[in-house]
């Protein structure tokens, strides 16, 4: 019976030094030290612009599937409108008008303004607020007007109020 329960015994030891080991080995190893983030590719800045010429900074940039740069060179296009490296643009019919800052002209020889520009992406704007929130601005613009209507109402009370009180005081 001795040498059964001394088996045992060692048996049970080798099984509980087998899990403990099995255990530390699971655990993730200790850190080294702080980890860098990965640096992430800088976009183009042109990247995200739609091809054509635009007026930046008093100068004309040519941007071309992507890539952007100041033009050195007159630069003629396809339709035949000239564009100058000081940003006169001249039509095919003879006519010339001079870019301003943020003016744009496509490669098929559109000139667009900076303010017709804004205009378009204000229209944009109020039609993807349209899609995302349907009814709402109708129910501010009757919110602003139940405003104006209560305003105008209060002013003629007190301009009421104010006659009868000089009424009163001329009877005096």
């Amino acid at each position: 019976m001795n040498i059964k329960t001394l088996f045992c015994g060692i048996f049970a030891l080798v099984m509980l030094a087998g899990s403990a080991n099995a255990q530390s080995s699971a655990t993730l190893p200790a850190r080294r030290g702080p980890v860098e983030p990965k640096a992430r590719p800088k976009a183009n800045p042109g990247a995200g612009m739609k091809d054509g010429l635009t007026m930046k900074e008093g100068r004309i940039y040519l941007t071309e599937m992507g890539v952007s740069g100041p033009i050195t060179a007159d630069k003629k296009l396809v339709n035949g409108t000239l564009i100058t490296t000081t940003g006169l643009v001249t039509m095919p019919d003879g006519t010339s008008t001079q870019m301003s800052e943020g003016d744009m002209v496509s490669l098929t020889g559109r000139v667009t303004s900076r303010q017709s520009i804004v205009e378009a992406d204000s229209l944009l704007k109020i039609k993807q607020f349209d899609l995302k929130y349907p009814g709402k601005r109708k129910k501010m613009e009757e919110e602003r007007l139940k405003k104006e209507k209560y305003k105008k109402e209060r002013e003629e009370a007190k301009a009421k109020a104010k006659e009868k009180k000089e009424k009163e005081k001329s009877k005096r």
